[in-house]
């Protein structure tokens, strides 16, 4: 959790429907109890203080090495910081920029994750949104699709998109492939409303219409 960012300035901290936007995706892990605790990575530990939330329960907040701090550090190499100073079974990464993500999705990747580790057809697993429409190169050339034999979209081959919203692992899955994603992944499909990622503007504009779609204010009595 960065106390700056480059397109939507202080994005983490900045209230989302009536809570900060930290607050989303903290309270729905909290909600589950196989969670034992939630590692927060951060240099911004005096704004989260600021707003109320200190280290304590299952919150554990760790101040970020300054040679990871920055835009262009790879969460990888965050996540190796973090998984050499907390062991566990399993890992769940996610982001601030992901309040959408619900107690509910997140318990049910969990579960399939642990069945697919116990069958031995997993060892990690990460969020996806499953697309069926037309693409194109940028000379306009069919990517997926014959143009001359317009079937419908969904029965086209599905293809499949990382949305950054959750990534389960463990130690050993993640020393093999120095990632967060090991060499047999589940792809997890969610709801698109659900898995909006905040990046942009445009972003938190439809943040802001899902979370007054699932959460609306209670309209004081006239």
């Amino acid at each position: 959790m960065k106390a700056n960012s480059q397109r939507v300035k202080g994005k983490n901290f900045r209230p989302l429907h009536g809570k900060p936007l930290f607050r989303w995706i903290l309270d729905a892990l909290l909600a589950i109890d196989e969670i034992d605790e939630v590692v927060i990575n951060t240099d911004a530990r005096h704004i989260l203080a600021e707003n109320g939330l200190v280290e304590g329960g299952r919150v554990r907040i760790r101040d970020r090495k300054p040679e990871l701090c920055g835009d262009t550090v790879s969460m990888n190499l965050i996540l190796a910081d973090d998984i050499a100073a907390v062991p566990a079974d399993t890992y769940l990464m996610t982001h601030t920029t992901n309040p959408m993500l619900s107690a509910e999705t997140i318990h049910a990747a969990l579960a399939r994750y642990s069945a697919g580790l116990a069958a031995g057809t997993a060892d990690s697993l990460f969020t996806v949104n499953k697309i069926q429409t037309r693409f194109y190169r940028e000379d306009a050339s069919p990517v997926n699709h014959d143009p001359d034999n317009l079937i419908q979209t969904q029965d086209l081959e599905p293809w499949f998109e990382e949305n950054s919203n959750l990534y389960i692992f463990s130690a050993p899955s993640f020393a093999t492939t120095k990632a967060r994603i090991g060499k047999k992944p589940l792809l997890h499909v969610m709801d698109k409303m659900e898995a909006v990622d905040i990046d942009t503007p445009e972003d938190w504009a439809l943040a802001e219409a899902v979370a007054s779609l699932r959460s609306p204010r209670k309209e004081a009595a006239e």
